[in-house]
């Protein structure tokens, strides 16, 4: 049986080109799409459709309607359904999440870190990728800016690929853990200084995410008040003691 691996730009090409070298029809052959072909996101990760075109034995009889008209009448046809919804769902995070991954290897590349490995842990609707690398502090940045950044690069990477939601987070060398410690610190410090000045405190501009730490810090207090404002990406938070 003869068989060749064809890449192109679409699928449609890599399989016209493996039919031009085999000299076959269509017809006369079965198609497996290995890789489909990918624009990348901003630039990144752009890469080439592959196809596996085998030439079919004449022998081989293809399937015919007679042949599916053997199969069990007892199948139940939405039990089927079901599974393959689900299937097609667990396919489409794996999916998802390798092309996040890809993503995230792409944008470290570009920055000169070839070092870079990821791993996940996934919960329900919730990713966590973790980064190493022997230049992580460039991924994370100043105040966790670059890291920042690309989570929600990331976060729209993989609901691009994905048919359910995904809530992405992205950590390095703890640094989500370390950066709640910091907050929650703050917190105290600025609740403190808005009680000891009795006017409002207002916080540097932070992702929604960190606003929702300090308000949850505070929460348990009765001598304050919190808010947001402002519009993101610029929107920050204010403490007001209550008199």
């Amino acid at each position: 049986m003869k068989q060749i691996t064809q890449t192109g730009t679409t699928v449609e090409s890599a399989i016209s080109a493996a039919l031009e070298k085999l000299q076959v029809k269509r017809e006369e052959v079965t198609i497996n799409v290995i890789q489909t072909e990918k624009k990348g996101f901003l630039g990144f990760g752009s890469k080439k459709a592959e196809v596996e075109v085998k030439v079919n034995d004449p022998a081989q009889p293809a399937i015919g309607e007679e042949q599916l008209n053997v199969l069990p009448e007892t199948v139940e046809t939405e039990t089927i359904q079901a599974e393959i919804a689900e299937e097609a769902s667990v396919d489409t995070r794996e999916r998802a999440i390798q092309e996040t991954k890809d993503y995230i290897i792409s944008i470290a590349e570009g920055m000169k870190i070839n070092d870079l490995k990821i791993s996940h842990e996934q919960k329900g609707k919730n990713v966590s990728f973790y980064l190493e690398s022997e230049k992580v502090a460039m991924l994370i940045g100043k105040r966790g800016q670059t890291l920042n950044s690309l989570q929600q690069l990331a976060q729209l990477v993989a609901n691009k690929y994905s048919n359910q939601f995904l809530m992405i987070e992205l950590d390095a060398e703890n640094y989500r853990e370390r950066r709640q410690e910091t907050l929650e610190q703050l917190a105290d410090r600025m609740a403190d200084k808005a009680i000891r000045t009795g006017g409002r405190v207002q916080f540097e501009p932070m992702p929604s995410y960190e606003r929702k730490v300090i308000h949850q810090a505070l929460s348990r207090r009765l001598d304050i008040e919190t808010y947001s404002e402002g519009k993101d990406p610029n929107r920050y938070l204010v403490i007001e003691p209550l008199k």
